[in-house]
């Protein structure tokens, strides 16, 4: 048995010593090179942990507490019986990129080829990510409008570009076009819009669409549309689409969520239509992505948007429910402009709390019972409008005891 001098131990510790010393300063170095030094959890992952710790109404998340079409259900479950259980194509199943070239054809009067102009994606989340992923590199600006949804910033941080900031005033959240127009550089590569817009429930008018298309109309700078919501616009207004602009059509990646209108938010299943030139880069990036998404719930989709009915009617289904929440909370002491479109509803608590929305919004969950989304969160530098945005995508009995709570506020 060969023993080892107390030299040769000492040397074995030494290098585990350095080992371990490399190992720590290794992380740490990690650490510090982190792509997003400055995100935590999301404020949904708290809100939703808080309301379940507390048993709160949750209308803080984007989702419904109601089933999905049987119809749609059992389409799936024929596409799976049927053996549809393999990769689709990279682009998406053709049937599906097929009925939503008609269904845009038909509504907004622009034709995208299902060939070349149209990719299936995982949600509408996947399709933002690639088409920013596709075109933004370091040091590109990216003009995002606030409040906005929290996904667009981190994937603009994580390629390297740099968010400019449009801020939006409450209570009307309307785009003021010149101070817009004023933030475009020499570095701008893109801009994303929101119609309807979450969290405020505003849509960006015909007037609106066209400033748009005449500031961006003498640049070569990308327009990212994010229409998740498209179906969902209320008191008889029409949805603007980017598709519908012929200027900016030409410019724009329009993304979409079946999730979102089929109230099927955990399929994870959207789209995007983007001119032929855009769309084949956008593709680059996809299917190293993701490859292709969900075979059998394409099928399923495919099937179903056959029948227009099934998304044209839900303008009036949640437009019952927005004027049944709001008409509850008459006698509240809640200020609120109704929503023009989303299935979300801001409310203005000033006349109730000088609170922060963030505490305020943990107060209402911890001793009222009831869970909304403080709007700071969507904000620049996390600015307090006093609004807290509450979805109605609910059952008619969430809702009631829903406003049985804000009327005691």
């Amino acid at each position: 048995m060969e023993l080892r001098s107390p030299t040769s131990r000492l040397g074995f510790f030494l290098t585990v010593f350095k080992i371990h010393t490399f190992t720590t300063m290794d992380h740490e170095q990690h650490l510090k090179a982190s792509k997003l030094p400055e995100v935590k959890t999301t404020i949904f992952t708290t809100i939703g942990n808080l309301a379940r710790k507390h048993q709160a109404i949750d209308l803080s998340q984007g989702f419904p507490n109601f089933e999905a079409d049987k119809k749609l259900k059992s389409l799936l479950n024929s596409a799976l019986t049927a053996g549809h259980n393999q990769y689709a194509p990279m682009q998406g199943y053709y049937g599906l990129r097929e009925i939503i070239s008609e269904k845009i054809a038909s509504l907004h009067n622009h034709n995208y080829s299902p060939d070349d102009e149209i990719t299936i994606t995982v949600g509408a989340t996947q399709a933002i990510f690639t088409a920013i992923t596709a075109f933004v590199g370091k040091g590109d600006e990216v003009i995002v409008i606030k409040p906005a949804y929290d996904c667009y910033e981190p994937a603009i941080i994580l390629n390297g570009g740099i968010p400019v900031y449009v801020q939006l005033d409450a209570p009307d959240y309307t785009i003021n076009w010149t101070a817009f127009q004023n933030k475009i550089t020499d570095k701008t590569k893109m801009v994303i819009i929101n119609t309807p817009h979450n969290p405020s429930g505003t849509i960006l008018t015909k007037w609106d669409m066209e400033q748009l298309e005449n500031i961006l109309k003498p640049t070569n700078i990308i327009l990212l549309s994010d229409e998740v919501y498209e179906h969902i616009i209320f008191d008889g207004q029409v949805h603007e689409s980017a598709s519908r602009f012929p200027e900016l059509a030409n410019r724009s990646f329009v993304c979409a969520s079946f999730g979102k209108t089929f109230h099927v938010t955990g399929w994870k299943m959207g789209y995007c239509v983007a001119s032929a030139e855009l769309m084949a880069e956008f593709r680059k990036v996809h299917q190293f992505a993701v490859f292709c998404v969900n075979h059998p719930v394409q099928r399923a989709l495919a099937s179903y948007l056959k029948n227009p009915s099934y998304y044209l009617y839900l303008n009036n289904f949640y437009q019952q429910k927005r004027d049944f929440f709001l008409e509850g909370i008459k006698s509240s002491k809640f200020k609120c402009k109704p929503a023009h479109g989303t299935y979300f509803q801001l409310l203005d608590y000033s006349n109730i709390s000088n609170d922060e929305d963030e505490v305020m919004g943990k107060r209402l969950i911890k001793e009222y019972g009831i869970a909304s989304i403080p709007i700071s969160s969507f904000n620049v530098g996390n600015r307090n409008d006093f609004m807290l945005r509450f979805c109605f995508a609910k059952k008619q009995e969430t809702l009631e005891q829903a406003i049985e709570i804000l009327c005691k506020l």
